[in-house]
C-alpha cells in the first residue's frame, strides 16, 4: 500500500481548489492509499471552518496524526538534530518516516527543501512533491 502525507501548504492549496492537488488527493482515495496529515499542519491551514468547505471535504479523506506526547517530543528532538526550528515540518517528516516503514510514501509540500533536509537527518527516503 502507499501513503500520501500532506503538509499545510498542500492543505492551503486544496482550500484554494488547486486542481493538481485535488487530483493527487482523489487519486490516493481511489487507490485506497493511506492519507495522513499532522494536526499541526491542519492548525496552520484552518482559519474559518464556515468558509473552508473545500478544506473540510479534503480532511474527511485524511487520517489526522496528533502532535501529542511522544510525537511532540520526537519533533522537538528532530529539530535539535537538524538545527531547524519548525516543529510542524518536523512532525510532517516524522509522519513520513513512520509510514515509510511499511509503505511507499509521497509527501505533498510547499517546503520541499526543509522536508528533504529533515528526512535526510532521519535517513528516510520518500517521494517529495513540491506544490
Amino acid at each position: 500500500m502507499n501513503t500520501l502525507v500532506l503538509d499545510a501548504g498542500a492543505l492551503i492549496a486544496l482550500d484554494r481548489n488547486d486542481r493538481s492537488i485535488w487530483t493527487a488527493l482523489l487519486d490516493a482515495v481511489t487507490a485506497d492509499d493511506n492519507i495522513r496529515v499532522p494536526s499541526g499542519a491542519i492548525a496552520q491551514a484552518w482559519r474559518d471552518g464556515a468558509r473552508q468547505v473545500l478544506l473540510a471535504r479534503a480532511l474527511s479523506h485524511c487520517d489526522e496524526v496528533a502532535l501529542a506526547g511522544s510525537l511532540a517530543r520526537a519533533a522537538g528532538l528532530l529539530c535539535g538534530r537538524a538545527s531547524t526550528a519548525d516543529v510542524i515540518d518536523a512532525s510532517v517528516a516524522l509522519t513520513v518516516a513512520g509510514a515509510s516503514r511499511h509503505d511507499i510514501v509521497a509527501v505533498l509540500t510547499s517546503d520541499p527543501d526543509d522536508i528533504r533536509h529533515l528526512l535526510s537527518v532521519l535517513n528516510v527516503d520518500a517521494h517529495i512533491v513540491e506544490i
